[in-house]
């Protein structure tokens, strides 16, 4: 071969293995982050001390989110984004979880910047739940949208001693109608007693909104703190535990050592049916020994994880660090001061991605990424 062709030989030799690196790479990226903060607009919502509404329960009016808004679901809808958040009152001792918390509804043209609704669209009232959220209240919601429409909505009841996931639904974010806890009918009330938090349920993006997602003809909900179990359901309401072995409660993801995750790790905003999977972004509480050192002690941030799209209870692929940890001032400082960037709320808008987490149990923020 002479000094010509080997050359052109060799170039075509690099190029084409160039090419099977990309694609290999193409292939393997799976997850959706790591995120970049606006350059303005952050916090998106705050506390507002001036709103008041009258309360059901106490039947006067009520600075319903005077003292801090936090932990946001979110959703796409007639092109806005669309934004439940967690809100607490001053009522209470000043303490995490002392507070009574409703949830307030703002809406965005772009993502970054909310108008939002004078009065709570959720909070305890006399109802069937009453017993289960007063006064305690509820908290961290989850929102999907189901196939005819309907707004599917996860969120712990808590009453000061107990809690669990409820389930709601509206059609229109501002109505809703509260179905009690996932698994009340589960195993023959075998859970009724159970504490439980935290629940995701399987999303695939379709026509631009994420919509609940069947796999195996079956929907799912990763669920829990400590560690992250599994459920499934025939109609987003009623839920059953996946169960191993011994009749517990399955585990799909457990702390690491020496990571973000190293105290445990808690489901965050509803998963998502990828082609390569199931990609589940998930808020880990670092451990005060043996965690990530470069976090801080009890700091929460957020990763990912990539199940199997046929499987949800295989685990194929963690993220070794965070793809959102707390850095900026409004994330270190509030009620927990040791910081979180707790996720809880992604949606798909202007094909990018938005990803809305609350910042220190104090405060709403967003961080962004370009969809692949």
């Amino acid at each position: 071969m002479d000094k010509k062709r080997r050359e052109r030989w060799l170039s075509a030799a690099f190029l084409t293995c160039a090419l099977a690196v990309h694609a290999q790479n193409a292939e393997e990226r799976w997850e959706i982050g790591p995120f970049t903060r606006p350059a303005n607009g952050n916090p998106v919502i705050t506390p507002r001390p001036e709103s008041t509404f009258v309360d059901p329960m106490l039947k006067t009016a009520v600075k319903w989110e005077a003292l801090h808004t936090f932990n946001p679901a979110a959703v796409v809808r007639d092109g806005k984004v669309y934004v439940l958040y967690r809100a607490e009152d001053a009522s209470g001792s000043m303490s995490i979880g002392g507070h009574t918390s409703r949830l307030g509804l703002a809406e965005s043209a772009d993502g970054v910047h909310f108008t939002r609704r004078a009065d709570p669209v959720f909070y305890p009232a006399p109802d069937t739940q009453q017993a289960r959220e007063w006064p305690g209240g509820v908290e961290d919601p989850r929102i999907v949208e189901a196939e005819d429409g309907t707004y599917v909505l996860t969120y712990t009841q808590w009453n000061g001693k107990t809690y669990s996931v409820g389930i709601a639904t509206s059609k229109d974010l501002t109505h809703w109608t509260k179905h009690g806890p996932a698994f009340a009918k589960a195993a023959n009330g075998k859970y009724e007693d159970l504490k439980y938090k935290s629940a995701g349920i399987v999303t695939q993006l379709a026509g631009g909104r994420l919509i609940a997602a069947r796999v195996g003809g079956r929907y799912w909900m990763y669920w829990g703190e400590g560690a992250i179990h599994l459920a499934t359901s025939s109609d987003l309401i009623d839920w059953t535990p996946v169960e191993d072995a011994k009749g517990a409660p399955v585990e799909v993801l457990r702390p690491r050592a020496g990571h973000f995750d190293s105290s445990f790790p808690e489901v965050g905003p509803p998963p998502i049916l990828t082609k390569a999977g199931i990609v589940v972004v998930y808020n880990g509480k670092n451990a005060s020994v043996d965690g990530d050192a470069g976090i801080g002690a009890n700091a929460y941030a957020a990763g990912e994880a990539l199940f199997s799209g046929s499987d949800p209870a295989k685990l194929l692929a963690q993220t070794d660090e965070p793809v959102l940890k707390p850095m900026m001032p409004y994330e270190k400082t509030g009620q927990y001061a040791a910081g979180t960037t707790f996720a809880e709320g992604l949606v798909f808008f202007e094909k990018r991605w938005f990803l809305y987490y609350g910042c220190a149990d104090s405060l709403v923020a967003v961080v962004i990424v370009a969809a692949e």
